[in-house]
């Protein structure tokens, strides 16, 4: 399994600072004690944690393919299904969360396989809404793997939906979008078929 010890966390002190002033007013102004015992280091908190959730912003999710890349004379279907990802919607800064189904077809080379969840991580960890995350990662693998074509499916269930609006507990979001060989019915049905189907 990839080590992430070279892309761990290191939050800007001056940004920090800056944020955690925000984080203070923010809390005071809905009615809270910034200074009582449990808020006290909540704006420092949330401060870090925002730097956290956003770290995509300062990552280069091509330079992460690249880095990966291998020649290979295989140009059969290569899927990776069920990566977990967590996001914010940038309408309201809550969470949305669920899991993408990945695939290419190789055209001269693979690439590591661990790298396609780091791009997922990548676009992920800005303010998203889902059906830009999905053409971003799509086309983030076109683009740089040049493959015979890319599938992404992601099913998410959104929080601004869950917690407030219209508090629908039950419902899931499904974007797709499809490059090359995958916009054939036949190859777009067994790549669908796959991510459906319980191999283990």
């Amino acid at each position: 399994m990839e080590n992430y010890e070279s892309d761990q966390y290191d939050p800007d002190p001056d940004l920090t600072g800056e944020l955690q002033r925000h984080y203070a007013a923010v809390l005071a102004k809905i009615g809270e004690e910034v200074s009582r015992e449990g808020l006290a280091k909540t704006p420092e908190r949330a401060a870090k944690a925002m730097q956290f959730l956003t770290r995509g912003y300062r990552q280069d999710p091509e330079e992460v393919l690249r880095s990966a890349m291998f020649r290979e004379d295989y140009s059969e279907m290569v899927i990776v299904k069920d990566i977990e990802l967590y996001s914010l919607c940038e309408h309201h800064i809550l969470p949305f969360f669920g899991k993408a189904h990945i695939a290419y077809i190789p055209n001269g080379y693979i690439v590591g396989l661990s790298k396609i969840p780091r791009v997922i991580d990548i676009f992920a960890r800005r303010l998203q809404v889902q059906e830009r995350l999905t053409d971003q990662i799509l086309h983030c693998i076109q683009n740089t793997l040049q493959p015979l074509g890319v599938a992404v499916v992601i099913e998410a269930a959104h929080m601004c939906m869950m917690m407030r609006g219209v508090q629908k507990q039950n419902s899931l979001t499904t974007t797709s979008a499809f490059t090359g060989e995958f916009q054939r019915v036949e190859t777009r049905n067994e790549f669908l078929n796959l991510i459906s189907a319980n191999l283990h």
